[in-house]
């Protein structure tokens, strides 16, 4: 829901009071245009605002919207590809969407619509849902970088356990909540504190019960009760990453605007006043003259260097390159990646190593920078750096043209947990880069 915020605002339906539903994108497989989290709100008197599909399944997911306004009840639809029928509502791409939908009011937040359009754009927010079939509600979490799930009692509701203020109710396990709590935290706060979408699935020790039709033993059709996962999807806005393009020449012209297209907070480094003052460099958000290495000790110590951050090493001059470097490479960073021919690489890897870099670090370096796309000019180099930056934050270890390819054009990252009193899947689609 979080990427309908910008144009929250001003929607007309929202503004006026209309009741409205959303529709979200919380299970996809092969090829489908929106990622997980994708969202779309119809209002009771069918206005829309935001699209799933770019214009496949919007028709069907529109009617279902309308229902549950006229029910107060939440729906999991399932869209798939149909070849028997030219006219069946699916997805021509051939893959599959699952589709959650619910009123507004049934997420049990005062004045939602409201306290999202309060937000700005750019402030950190987190948003947990329980999309299963079995709950409904959500948690909003205005500081996700620092939020604790085992010490939340509004988290606990949510999963219908008693909150960790309260003692247990009776006869229940004292220490159930606490083991349910902390097993949902170890899939949670890594999505929320990486600003990351994600689907996260709980088994608390009992589970959820609910009806399920069983072959074999069991009559034809017979119900049983089983276990069924608690289900949410986790959606988590943190500020942009920061990227540090070092080198205030042809090559770092090109690359703050490429970078500032995929959501970087971009500064710019030179040690030359004279160069980093050209107004070519205005549009990244700040420009710095100082020695690249001494800014970057200054920011990691202040802790404005995180996990997600990027440095991209454009100056091709050894007295900058080799101090900054021996210093990136030491950070817990998202990527470090260096201009130069293979022969400049080879010997800046001598130089490092001769200062004590260690062998795995310099395993992290990407240099040259960029994938082998032909890039000549500063705007094609600019190109090559920011589509390594993608594949790197992917995991896509090489890069070729889709069409020699086979099999799901978009790439899944999934990571899977187990605790001895849940298990717990958390899948993430489409990620941005380390956001």
């Amino acid at each position: 829901m979080l990427d309908l915020m910008p144009s929250l605002a001003g929607w007309l339906p929202a503004a006026s009071g209309q009741r409205c539903a959303v529709a979200t994108v919380v299970g996809t497989s092969g090829s489908v245009p929106r990622p997980m989290g994708t969202s779309m709100m119809v209002s009771e008197s069918g206005d829309v605002l935001g699209s799933l599909s770019g214009g496949c399944v919007e028709g069907a997911v529109v009617e279902a919207a309308l229902e549950a306004l006229r029910d107060g009840g939440t729906r999991l639809e399932l869209f798939g590809y149909s070849s028997a029928d030219a006219f069946a509502v699916g997805l021509t791409c051939g893959g599959q969407l699952e589709v959650h939908i619910e009123p507004m009011e049934a997420l049990g937040v005062p004045n939602f619509g409201e306290l999202l359009q309060r937000q700005a754009p750019e402030s950190p927010l987190a948003l947990i849902r329980r999309v299963d079939r079995n709950g409904s509600g959500a948690v909003v979490i205005p500081e996700p970088s620092t939020f604790k799930a085992a010490e939340s009692a509004a988290l606990a509701a949510l999963l219908g356990l008693d909150g960790p203020q309260h003692g247990p109710q009776k006869g229940a396990d004292p220490g159930a909540t606490g083991r349910a709590l902390e097993a949902a935290a170890a899939q949670l706060e890594p999505l929320l504190r990486g600003g990351r979408t994600g689907l996260v699935r709980l088994a608390p020790a009992g589970g959820c019960l609910t009806a399920t039709p069983v072959r074999g033993d069991h009559p034809e059709g017979a119900d049983i009760l089983r276990p069924e996962p608690v289900t949410l999807l986790v959606e988590s806005r943190l500020p942009p990453p920061r990227m540090l393009v070092v080198g205030a020449n042809d090559f770092g012209a090109a690359l703050v605007p490429a970078a500032k297209l995929l959501g970087y907070s971009v500064t710019l480094v030179d040690a030359r006043p004279a160069f980093a003052a050209q107004p070519r460099f205005e549009t990244a958000d700040d420009v710095v003259a100082d020695w690249p290495h001494r800014y970057l000790a200054a920011e990691a110590a202040a802790g404005r260097i995180d996990p997600r951050t990027v440095i991209c090493v454009l100056t091709h001059d050894p007295k900058f390159d080799i101090p900054l470097l021996e210093q990136a490479l030491a950070l817990d960073i998202a990527f470090v990646g260096a201009m130069g021919s293979r022969r400049s690489h080879r010997q800046r890897v001598d130089e490092l190593l001769t200062l004590g870099v260690a062998p795995e670090h310099l395993g992290r370096l990407h240099s040259p920078i960029g994938l082998d796309l032909g890039a000549v000019t500063p705007a094609e180099v600019a190109v090559s750096i920011t589509a390594e930056l993608i594949a790197a934050s992917r995991g896509v270890p090489t890069c070729a043209p889709l069409r020699d390819g086979a099999g799901p054009i978009h790439h899944l990252i999934a990571d899977t947990f187990t605790a001895d009193t849940s298990t717990a899947t958390s899948t993430e689609k489409h990620r941005t880069p380390w956001t």
